[in-house]
């Protein structure tokens, strides 16, 4: 492996991939020179189509962190969520519960991986792709999966929590 491919690649995120025999995943990520924080700013480094970005998303459900899996080109509609977990309220994670539950900053966090264990919800949209792309662990790269693939190292629970027009 070269310098340049080991660092596109955080190195929390590498390690995760090993574990779950999945290293030759690391040659495969892709690093920009510009952020792809975005879904729209992946989309457009990667070539792709909006909705073939996989965004990890965390969210506080009565205080306690849960993570979304979401196309991104769709919003993440929180009553669903709410529903879907049986929570009283749920919210939009701060940044600093954001890294300290998955070990990665905001626009760098990939589908799994993660500093801790949290329940998981995948939204079905991302079935609709044979490929989706998702972070590696920094605002720069981004790697390809198939989705149900994607979701089952995830540990996601198939739902339907996007936004739908009314």
């Amino acid at each position: 492996m070269s310098a340049t491919e080991s660092s596109a690649v955080h190195p929390r995120f590498a390690e995760a991939l090993q574990e779950l025999g999945l290293g030759e995943l690391v040659s495969r990520v892709r690093r920009f020179p510009d952020q792809t924080r975005t879904a729209q700013e992946a989309a457009a480094a990667i070539g792709c189509e909006l909705s073939q970005i996989c965004k990890s998303l965390i969210f506080a459900a009565d205080g306690v962190p849960v993570l979304v899996l979401m196309d991104g080109a769709s919003r993440v509609d929180l009553e669903l969520v709410r529903r879907e977990l049986g929570a009283e309220k749920v919210t939009r994670a701060k940044a600093d519960i954001v890294r300290e539950t998955t070990g990665y900053a905001i626009g760098g966090v990939p589908p799994f991986g993660h500093a801790t264990r949290t329940r998981v919800l995948a939204d079905r949209s991302l079935l609709d792709h044979d490929v989706v792309w998702a972070a590696a662990g920094t605002p720069y790269s981004v790697f390809p999966m198939a989705p149900k693939t994607l979701i089952a190292h995830a540990g996601g629970a198939l739902v339907d929590v996007r936004e739908t027009a009314e």
